[in-house]
This record gives structure tokens, sequence and C-alpha cells, in this order.
């Protein structure tokens, strides 16, 4: 068996069944031989950036890895932005990389480059393949890596002349590595400082966030009167549907420190110590109190939500029953479509079980508070700051899920980094609305103007934050990617066309013009 075949067996066999791929040159072998293994889900991204960040939603929606198969260094820089993002959601992604051949490599041909070096960047794990005959067994290690615990993007680099080369049988699946235990000291350790009398909290992410360790904490809450705390950058989140909803720790600083103020202690449930998206003259970093102590009762990669349970019932607790449903918040007033009342719409009208991919930046908090009282929802939000994942993690996630309805919330501005998403979502008819937040400006950069002490903003700086001479035309590029799109302008008008658009089988697009 060439080595192309050999890799997407095995790859197959380790539990593998979708690429996302933007392929070249060096990677032709592997392109012929999906006709061979039919059981592989190829799907075309016109842009690698689509490829990394679809990659991403998927592993995140179901926590095991798709492949992405990329066109030499130039391909995978490319996609880095977007596997800068899986790092930091620690979503397993394994990253297949197509080098030159190895009698080529000693040219310096033009799409020569250090592509151990780039891939470094973004990746836990990095391998060159040696040999042909060694396809199989490097492809299993790669699968083994990017599944950790914790999760990682794993980057396999393949010279193009092992590809067509004869390199055996594939390698079946072995033992997946299984999460630790809680550990009991640590556990014995967050009991106390619970039970001290001390001010005290939790900062959660990973499996903690979900459903099981979001239920032990709310019986922690109720038992000890400790603050929980979602960390910001939680990979996912599941909401509405009247759960017990932790405070997501602020974007800007001053009320992220307003929120752990009083604490003298902090538990870490797979999450980092918390710290600013960005450094600010005069501010520190750190954002807890100086004297909060911090405790890791789970460390990241570990069973977070196992290690709340068994904190609960070292505490004598019970895991609090899920409140009723939240009222819908006032509608808000006025016509004029604002953020707020697409969020109002959003909590009225969001199926039962929807997936959300927030890029909304500057509008995410007033749409979010709206959504307290959907019905329940996946939040799939920024995690790393790079921009351009919205729409690729939406197309992750729906071929994830296709029995479930995606939402992206995305700004104008970061919607143009990776828009050829939208054709992969026509291409595959995927069940996506998005909703592009259109306020022709990187509306974030007018707050961060004055809060990094640049001062007012003169002529020519506007002019680097306005989207405006000429407008951006979504419908008309939506339609240009084969989606159908509508406008809205009027509070009335985005209602009719969200509705309609979740009701529409395949991809949507309303461009909502923000008052």
């Amino acid at each position: 068996m060439i080595g192309a075949e050999c890799l997407l067996r095995t790859l197959w066999n380790h539990g593998i069944d979708t690429c996302f791929m933007n392929p070249g040159t060096s990677e032709m072998q592997f392109v012929a031989a999906l006709d061979r293994v039919p059981e592989m889900r190829a799907v075309l991204c016109l842009f690698e950036g689509v490829c990394s960040g679809a990659a991403d939603g998927y592993a995140r929606m179901l926590g095991r890895p798709a492949a992405t198969l990329l066109h030499l260094g130039p391909g995978l820089a490319n996609g880095i932005s977007n596997l800068h993002n899986a790092r930091k959601a620690r979503s397993p992604v394994v990253n297949i990389v197509g080098q030159h051949s190895t009698a080529h490599l000693r040219y310096d041909a033009p799409l020569t480059s250090d592509i151990e070096g780039l891939a470094r960047t973004v990746s836990g794990c990095v391998r060159t393949l040696e040999e042909p005959g060694r396809m199989g067994e490097a492809a299993a290690a790669i699968v083994r890596a990017a599944c950790g615990p914790p999760g990682q993007v794993a980057t396999l680099i393949i010279p193009a002349d092992f590809s067509w080369s004869e390199a055996g049988d594939p390698l079946a699946a072995s033992a997946s590595a299984e999460l630790p235990a809680p550990s009991a000291d640590r556990v014995r350790e967050a009991a106390r400082v619970l039970m001290s009398g001390e001010p005290a909290g939790f900062l959660m992410a990973g499996s903690a966030v979900l459903d099981a360790g979001r239920a032990a904490a709310a019986g922690l809450a109720a038992g000890t009167g400790a603050r929980v705390f979602f960390s910001r950058y939680a990979a996912r989140m599941t909401c509405g549907g009247g759960r017990f909803t932790p405070r997501r720790l602020a974007y800007f600083p001053e009320a992220a420190e307003t929120m752990l103020a009083g604490l003298k202690h902090l538990i870490l449930v797979e999450s980092p110590p918390p710290v600013s998206f960005f450094g600010y003259p005069g501010r520190r970093s750190y954002l807890a109190p100086e004297d909060c102590i911090l405790h890791e009762l789970a460390p990241i990669g570990a069973n977070g939500a196992m290690a709340l349970q068994a904190l609960a019932e070292e505490c004598g607790v019970q895991a609090a029953p899920m409140p009723m449903p939240t009222a819908p918040g006032a509608r808000p007033e006025g016509a004029g479509l604002t953020a707020e009342m697409i969020g109002y719409t959003l909590a009225g009208l969001l199926p039962e079980g929807s997936i959300i991919s927030d890029e909304m930046v500057s509008s995410s908090e007033a749409i979010l508070r709206q959504l307290a009282a959907a019905a329940t929802f996946d939040h799939l939000p920024v995690t790393g700051g790079s921009i351009g994942q919205g729409l690729p993690v939406a197309v992750g996630a729906a071929l994830a899920c296709p029995d479930r309805k995606v939402v992206a919330l995305e700004a104008d501005g970061s919607g143009m980094y990776t828009l050829q998403a939208l054709w992969t979502a026509a291409r595959e008819q995927l069940e996506i609305v998005v909703v592009i937040l259109a306020n022709r400006r990187y509306r974030i950069l007018d707050i961060e103007m004055q809060r990094t002490g640049a001062g007012a903003m003169g002529q020519r700086a506007n002019s680097m934050v306005d989207l405006s001479r000429p407008d951006l035309n979504w419908v008309q590029l939506a339609q240009g990617m084969g989606v159908p799109a509508t406008r809205a302008s009027t509070a009335a008008e985005f209602t009719a066309q969200f509705r309609m658009a979740i009701d529409h089988g395949g991809p949507v697009v309303i461009e909502a013009v923000l008052s």
C-alpha cells in the first residue's frame, strides 16, 4: 500500500472521519487516495484558515479530532491564525502538511520553507516523517498526541515521495489515554478552603463548564457561598434552558477586577489564572486581588467535572437542580436595530440545542445578556483572539452536528478574514444562519484607542478603523459564495428574516445593519 492510502486508512482506524483540506501538488497522492478510502469525508476549503478553524469547531463539539491537509509552508502559514485559536481552545487537531520530495529539498525551490519552525508556533507535537515505511506508526502517534490529554494541535509533515512510495499496512487503533482521576489531596485542600469561611470563588473552563460540572458547581455555590465564574476563553459552554449560569469573566480588566474583588481564595478548575487580554498603561495584568491565593483543583487536561463532583461530596453538598428557565428581559425600546434587540430576538427564536459560534467582539456582552433566557444552546466563543474564527468554527460545528442549527454571530470586520467559509457552507449545504453585525467599523478599536492612552482619534487615525468608503455589501458577498442573503436595518425586519432563516434548509446570511 502506498503512503497516502496508508495515512488515510490509519487515520480512519483511529477515529478520524473528516479532513478539511486545501491541497497542492505535494498532496496530490492523498487527493487521489480519497477514492480508495471512501470512508474519509473530504471537505474542500478555499483558504487554509477555514480548514484550521473548521477543524477547531469540529473538535470543540465532538471532543475528537478532524484532520487538516495543508500545502507546504505557505499553506500552513495561511492556517496558523486559526490553529492558534485551536491551541488556546485545547482542541485536538491532526494537522497534516505536505513537504517537497526529499530529493527536491536540496534545490531551495520557491515554496521551500522551514515547515517545522512554523508548525512549532501552534503545535504541541511536530514530526516530520523519516521514511515511508513508518507512515502508519507516525500517523497513529500524531493522533495520540493530538488527543492528549489535554487536546492540542499535532502536526505531521510528509515528504511528497513518501506518499507515493510503498508504506506497508495501516496501523489498527490503539487504546486512548484516559483523563486522570481527581487528586484526593487537591479535593481536600479545596474543601478546607471552602469551609474556612474566607471569601472563595471558582474559575472554570474545559469539562467543568458543561452540564455535570456546572451542576456540581451550583451545589457548591449554594452550600458554601462560593462565587462561580466561567473563564472567558473556555472553548465550549452549555448555556440557556434555565441552567445555573455562572458569570463569565469580563473582557475589560476594570470590570473583571470588580467581579473578583474581595476574594481571598480562587480555585482553578481546568483554567489558567485570570489575566487581561491586553496590557494597559498603569494597570497590572493579573486580575485577581493581590492577596488572593490560587488553588488548582483540576489542572488543564484533567476531568474538572469529576473533580467538582468529588469536591461536592467532600463538602457534603448535593448537585443543585436546574432552576426554572429565566423569563425574557424587557423588550428593548425603539424600532432601530441594536445589539440588545438582536439578543432579544435570538432569545425568543433560537431552536433548542442550537450552537452559537461567537465572534461578535464589541456587541458580545449586550447580546449574551439577553440569551440567558434562550433555549439550551452551546456557546463557542473566541479563545485565542486571532481574528477570523467565527465562520470557520461554525462550518466545523455544523459538520460535527448536522442535526443541530448553528448560528454564527459575526462582526463585519472580522468576518472578512475568512468569508471563504461561506462557500464551503454552501457546497456542503450546512445548517448555518450567519448574522453579520454590521457597524461599518472596527468598533472595539474605538474603545481601545482611549484605553491604551493613544488619545483622541484624528481624521487619518479614524480612517484606519472605518469600514466605509465603500461599505461592505454582505448580501452580495454571500450571494457570490452561493449563500442566499438578506439585509435588516430595523428590529421588525431582523425578526422576520431570522425566523425565515431558521426554517430555511442550508446556509443563510443576514446582514444586520446596527443603528
